[in-house]
């Protein structure tokens, strides 16, 4: 198999996992903005310093960066960004409970692997970047 074979569908791959992504966060974040006291509440009983503000902060991240990867917009930096904030999520809400047969722990390990996937290879060819 040549390499034009085999990456010919590189770039749909890309978008696919863009959309996934970027729905997932959009939709995360846009119940954390509509529910913000009680997101900075759970940060609280976290222990999350600065709850208040960081909760404010993981629910713009997660939504104006999800609209980001979603259409391919910069989309590296949000990637890593919402990386973070799985890293966070896991230590914080799932290492106690670490069970990898949980589907919250599935969850969360894969979105923290495509969104590190996505910023190591980019938007590809079908996003706002590849037009400008």
């Amino acid at each position: 198999m040549n390499d034009s074979n085999l990456f010919k569908n590189y770039d749909v791959g890309l978008l696919l996992l863009r959309i996934g992504v970027g729905l997932v966060f959009v939709v995360a974040g846009w119940g954390k903005l509509n529910g913000i006291e009680g997101v900075q509440g759970f940060f609280g009983n976290l222990g999350i310093p600065m709850a208040g503000i960081m909760a404010w902060v993981v629910a713009l991240v997660e939504f104006v960066g999800g609209l980001m990867v979603l259409v391919g917009a910069k989309a590296r930096i949000p990637n890593l960004l919402l990386a973070i904030i799985m890293v966070v999520a896991i230590f914080t809400t799932k290492l106690g409970d670490f069970d990898i047969s949980s589907a919250d722990v599935r969850v969360d390990i894969l979105m923290l692997l495509i969104t590190l996937s996505l910023a190591l290879m980019g938007s590809g060819k079908y996003s706002v970047d590849a037009k400008f």
